[in-house]
């Protein structure tokens, strides 16, 4: 995750903070809606714009092109510069010789080891933690496996809230100061982004998360803040990162990830839209068939108790807790094993095709990326779901339907988190920029 010229720190995710994100000593950096919010003076605006477009920029930009890029003059983006670089949110690099005679230009670029977000994740089997600075390092990072569907929360948060710190003295160590921290969770989180409403696979309801997980004491060792948010919308955000890389553009798709069960995300010019509330793309609700068996959530016939993890490796005849890669070998032997397996999975790529025919029906969006648990199986899954695709989504011979398998690697959405907290950074630079008496 090496920032690498494409500037996807800056683009990806503004839409989706929260407003009124808080910088350094608890201000809020939001939109002037939240209570708190600050009248921002020229001079933060034209910094907001600077730090802007060397995030943004596809190649390093120069003093020099900042100044043409904004409008402003050469000294008052050479100020603000200074002030970025005190900060220790951009850094220089090597002076650039250009054809003619003048002054070389010295490139900036997002600073490594300065800032870090910090990105927690407590999943049903798992739960993870993740440093990184603002080129997108990594700097510090802890997973360990467990079981939590049903679990006590104060216990687990707990124990999420002890990795949290550990991973936070690693990025200190290496140099970085914690900058925020955002907490991913499978389920629906509340509007003030610290309460939990409802994860039915973890069997939790209600829970103000924030002050579970550390003491009022600790929680100043984890930034200036700590959030709770989706864990799909987290992880969507950073595979939004990785395809824009990759493609040199912002990508349009229906994340779908499995852990225990089915989290998703809908991403529209590489930015993650959860909706008014945060709570769009709640695909693995979604009813396949209305009188199927019962789900998790209360419903019944829902999308994850056809093509869920454990719904999946139970229907193959293995044991919830199977690592998906058993299932996957099993489907290579042709005996009544493989076949069942094959059987299970071809179920569960027809219930996602289903599910995510509505969806593009609904939304206009015809690529899937599939993740978590989904990834490894995704040339299994794609006949199945695109078969569903071309008969249902009415566009489909008009629209080129893609599935794809993303290859973020392990706990994304703790990288989309560290992503979130970061962005508190370039969206309010001022905050960072040493005070002067």
């Amino acid at each position: 995750m090496i920032w690498n010229g494409s500037g996807s720190l800056a683009r990806l995710g503004r839409r989706s903070m929260p407003s009124g994100l808080p910088g350094r000593n608890g201000h809020s950096n939001g939109n002037g809606n939240s209570s708190g919010a600050r009248q921002e003076t020229l001079r933060e605006a034209n910094l907001l714009l600077i730090t802007e477009e060397i995030f943004a920029a596809t190649e390093p930009l120069s003093r020099a092109d900042l100044s043409i890029r904004t409008g402003m003059t050469r000294s008052t983006v050479s100020r603000l510069v200074d002030d970025l670089l005190a900060a220790g949110i951009v850094r220089e690099g090597s002076p650039i010789i250009g054809p003619t005679r003048g002054r070389p230009a010295v490139p900036l670029t997002p600073a490594r080891r300065t800032l870090a977000g910090l990105g927690v994740e407590v999943n049903v089997d798992f739960m993870a933690a993740r440093a990184m600075d603002l080129t997108g390092t990594a700097l510090a990072e802890e997973i360990q496996e467990g079981d939590y569907r049903g679990s006590d929360p104060e216990e687990v948060l707990q124990q999420a809230g002890e990795m949290a710190l550990r991973v936070a003295a690693g990025a200190t160590e290496a140099g970085a100061k914690v900058v925020g921290t955002v907490l991913a969770l499978p389920g629906l989180v509340a509007s003030d982004a610290r309460s939990l409403l409802l994860a039915p696979n973890l069997g939790w309801q209600g829970i103000d998360v924030v002050d579970l997980l550390l003491a009022p004491d600790q929680q100043g060792e984890l930034g200036a803040f700590a959030l709770v948010a989706n864990e799909a919308k987290l992880a969507a955000l950073a595979v939004a990162q990785e395809l824009t890389e990759a493609e040199g553009q912002e990508q349009t798709f229906l994340y779908v990830s499995a852990q225990m069960g089915i989290g998703s995300a809908v991403v529209i010019d590489g930015v993650v839209d959860p909706g008014p509330h945060g709570w769009a793309g709640e695909l693995g609700h979604t009813p396949v068939e209305p009188s199927g068996p019962e789900c998790g959530c209360g419903s019944t016939g829902c999308l994850e108790v056809y093509a869920g993890k454990r719904a999946l490796l139970t229907s193959a005849g293995l044991e919830p807790t199977a690592k998906i890669q058993e299932l996957v070998d099993l489907t290579e032997w042709e005996d009544e094993a493989g076949r069942q397996a094959t059987e299970a999975i071809e179920r569960a790529g027809w219930a996602l095709g289903i599910s995510l025919s509505g969806a593009m029906n609904v939304l206009d969006v015809h690529e899937v990326v599939l993740g978590g648990d989904f990834g490894p199986l995704t040339d299994l899954l794609r006949p199945g779901i695109e078969g569903q695709l071309e008969t249902r989504v009415l566009a489909s011979t008009w629209a080129d339907l893609r599935v794809r398998e993303s290859a973020t690697g392990i706990a994304p959405a703790t990288t989309g988190g560290a992503m979130r907290a970061l962005r508190s950074v370039v969206d309010a630079p001022q905050y960072w920029v040493p005070q002067h008496d």
